[in-house]
């Protein structure tokens, strides 16, 4: 599938899980109260100091309409969410916000992207996750780990979903530093193959969709700091800046791969025409050597009959010796030069 122009495929869903729902909580003050139903959510969400955590996979219209009644969400924001092809944003929609964030995996040595969708209301925080992405289980285990955190409620889940998206960017990056590391060795030392420029081209259009995926996410961050659109806890607002930070670390060094990789394509290709250089200096010099007999083979084949030393009897040898004596001499100046040599 195609998003956006990018890549996006179905992947296998989450071990133990078919697609649809993989988790449905609620906690207290931090800590899980109780596993529940879809259908039971809204009133869950009601209590006061409760919050509702659905982690939702490729569901289906039939699901997405149900989480829809539970929480009051907004039309056009589960029409979002039901397709994944939405760029990276936040919208506030009454008094519940809508995010959607993009998500990367390495598969089979390309870049892969999904999404995720989130809805975060009071009292609740809703997960949809499309395409490549890694299983939130980790999220939530991290977050009930950690109680005193998790007590900050839906602010808290939601900077720790968007933390981890960010922070999943990191072993994509690694993989393609290791390609961009063992390009720019070869490069210094040969001429890259055709296989290898083009595997070099994929990495940077690859890069590039990477960044536009993360870069609106610093926007998305930036409103969630400064609480421009529903109240967030004061005391969250600088984590989602450590999250802006991140995202940003993770731009520099795509930028830096980026110019790393222009940089290999710009010195292969001053490579091969230093090397086209050194073909054609070899060939002008072979043919000013080869131009020697040719030309004496030519004078003495016109067929006249008064030519300087026609009839002497060592004219043939003297005529050899001449050629073999001017193409040494040709042949010594261009090797001086560097012209017939491998050398730079």
């Amino acid at each position: 599938m195609l998003m956006n122009g990018q890549v996006m495929t179905s992947v296998p869903s989450p071990a133990g899980h078919p697609h649809g729902i993989v988790a449905a909580a609620v906690y207290r003050d931090g800590r899980r109260v109780a596993d529940i139903a879809i259908e039971d959510a809204a009133q869950w969400a009601k209590r006061p100091g409760h919050v509702v955590w659905i982690g939702l996979y490729e569901p289906s219209d039939e699901l997405l309409r149900q989480a829809q009644v539970q929480f009051g969400l907004h039309d056009l924001a589960i029409e979002d969410a039901a397709k994944a092809h939405q760029r990276p944003k936040i919208e506030q929609y009454g008094e519940s916000l809508f995010i959607v964030a993009r998500t990367a995996e390495m598969i089979s040595g390309r870049i892969v992207f999904g999404e995720t969708h989130l809805f975060v209301g009071r009292g609740f925080v809703v997960s949809v996750r499309h395409g490549a992405s890694v299983s939130y289980a980790d999220v939530r285990k991290r977050c009930e780990a950690t109680p005193a955190a998790l007590t900050h409620g839906e602010d808290y889940i939601l900077y720790a979903i968007l933390d981890f998206i960010v922070d999943n960017y990191m072993p994509v990056l690694e993989t393609i530093r290791s390609d961009v590391e063992d390009l720019e060795d070869r490069v210094v030392t040969t001429t890259l193959k055709q296989s290898e420029i083009e595997h070099l081209y994929t990495m940077r259009r690859d890069l590039l969709r990477l960044k536009q995926s993360i870069v609106p996410l610093v926007e998305v961050c930036r409103r969630l700091e400064h609480a421009d659109l529903v109240a967030i806890d004061a005391a969250m607002q600088p984590h989602f800046r450590d999250v802006t930070d991140h995202v940003r670390r993770v731009q520099e060094e795509i930028d830096a791969m980026r110019e790393v990789l222009a940089f290999a394509f710009e010195a292969n290709l001053m490579a091969g025409q230093a090397q086209q250089n050194v073909i054609s200096r070899k060939l002008a010099a072979w043919a000013a050597i080869l131009a020697v007999p040719t030309a004496i083979a030519g004078i003495y084949g016109m067929n006249f009959e008064s030519m300087p030393e026609l009839r002497w009897r060592y004219g043939y040898l003297a005529v050899l010796v001449l050629i073999a004596l001017i193409c040494t001499t040709l042949f010594w100046r261009f090797k001086k030069a560097g012209w017939l040599s491998d050398g730079e």
